[in-house]
């Protein structure tokens, strides 16, 4: 090792305890002078210490690494264990932390730079959100996470055991990829959920679309226009977080489709962002209107974990990949566009998903896009018809004008590229 990348990896080490320690001494920031045990500069010297007890190691003596990590933490332990007694409380947040900051020092210098500064990044954050974690589990109900935990446990069990290959003589239904792929839309749709729990409602209606859009947009769509007959001065307000919801959603459903087949994304990508663009102008125009903060009504969304939920999606995610695998057997490539718009019309993941996980083995890129586009239109369709009945007609026609604006400019960026 060069003296030049010593000193960036030392120099890392140092800016590793700084980040950590800069947030430690702040969350202490009130305390009195004498208090403040652990901040700033001893968090910065252990991660120093820690780059410096490396470099004497060196890579091929382990053990001597191993010892100095003891020799540390023995020490430290026993400090932080005398000052929990002595001020009556028994958090070992600062002793793991210590630990923590000492092996990214020494990390620093002998392993990746790399791994040592997101290790560094994600611990600085996991002390940060402290609070917003208490919060979180103390407005978290034990069904949403038995739900959680049960899937969770469910796929860490079921899936090795599950058959990688298909099953049926069609050939279109692989046990391993289709409950993957179920768990996928529900750690997506979890994710929306959750943050929808913590602060859906006191955030406004614009937050509520957003993250509402991660688990359903239909259902924002639903609840939205019903909320918009009650309180009629709400209409800008609510056409703002319905397309939000929309903007979300289609960006999730881009997002879903790339990671299960990127080779989509020259035909997918540039239309969907066209289409959330035209959507995003009457939205911000909306925000911007006084009425475009109105408080939020309750989404009563479902827990996307819910077992009886995941079922559903398993059953219907089953049949749109059986049929899809028909269709391409009897009609060819042609075959599916019928069936996408159909699929739409219920439900735009499972046909994503489906079209996804057939390219680029039984069907091009172009022919999989199309249908997934298509289907995102006829799912435009079915939320405007909820918009026009349960908020009007004045809603309905916004939201058409909307969806046909931002089609027609999807539409156009699609066939420049084909």
């Amino acid at each position: 090792m060069t003296d030049i990348a010593m000193l960036q990896r030392a120099g890392l080490a140092v800016a590793i305890g700084l980040l950590i320690g800069i947030e430690r001494g702040w969350q202490e920031r009130e305390a009195q002078d004498g208090a403040r045990v652990a901040g700033i500069r001893t968090f910065t010297l252990i991660s120093f210490l820690g780059a410096i007890c490396a470099l004497i190691a060196g890579t091929d003596r382990p053990i001597l690494m191993g010892l100095a990590f003891v020799g540390f933490a023995f020490p430290f332990g026993l400090f932080e264990y005398r000052r929990a007694r002595e001020n009556r409380s028994f958090s070992v947040t600062g002793f793991v932390t210590g630990l923590l900051v000492f092996a990214l020092g020494a990390y620093a210098i002998l392993g990746s730079m790399t791994v040592a500064a997101a290790g560094g990044v994600v611990t600085t954050a996991i002390l940060a959100g402290r609070r917003v974690l208490h919060a979180f589990l103390q407005r978290l109900k034990w069904k949403e996470l038995r739900a959680a935990i049960v899937l969770l446990v469910m796929t860490a069990v079921l899936l090795p055991l599950l058959p990688d290959r298909t099953v049926d003589p069609c050939g279109a239904l692989n046990p391993h990829a289709i409950w993957l792929m179920t768990v996928l839309i529900g750690i997506v749709s979890y994710a929306g959920y959750i943050a929808i729990r913590l602060a859906g409602e006191r955030r406004g209606l614009l937050y509520a679309g957003l993250m509402g859009g991660l688990v359903t947009s239909t259902t924002v769509t639903w609840t939205f226009a019903r909320f918009a007959a009650r309180e009629r001065t709400a209409g800008p307000a609510v056409l703002t977080a319905i397309l939000g919801a929309w903007i979300v959603s289609l960006l999730r459903m881009a997002a879903i489709a790339l990671s299960i087949a990127p080779t989509l994304a020259p035909f997918l990508l540039a239309p969907v962002m066209a289409a959330a663009v035209i959507l995003l102008l009457p939205a911000i125009a909306g925000y911007l209107r006084p009425a475009g903060r109105t408080q939020s009504p309750d989404l009563l969304l479902r827990d996307p974990f819910e077992l009886s939920l995941m079922a559903k999606f398993l059953v219907l995610l089953s049949a749109i990949m059986l049929l899809s695998k028909l269709a391409m057997n009897f009609a060819g490539p042609a075959g599916l566009i019928p069936l996408g718009g159909l699929s739409g019309l219920l439900d735009v993941d499972p046909i994503t998903l489906s079209m996804a996980g057939m390219v680029p083995a039984s069907l091009s890129a172009s022919v999989a896009a199309e249908t997934i586009l298509v289907a995102a239109f006829t799912n435009g369709i079915a939320k405007v018809a909820l918009g026009a009945i349960f908020g009007g007609v004045r809603l309905g026609s916004a939201l058409l004008a909307a969806l046909l604006l931002s089609a027609a400019c999807g539409a156009f960026v699609y066939l420049q590229m084909i």
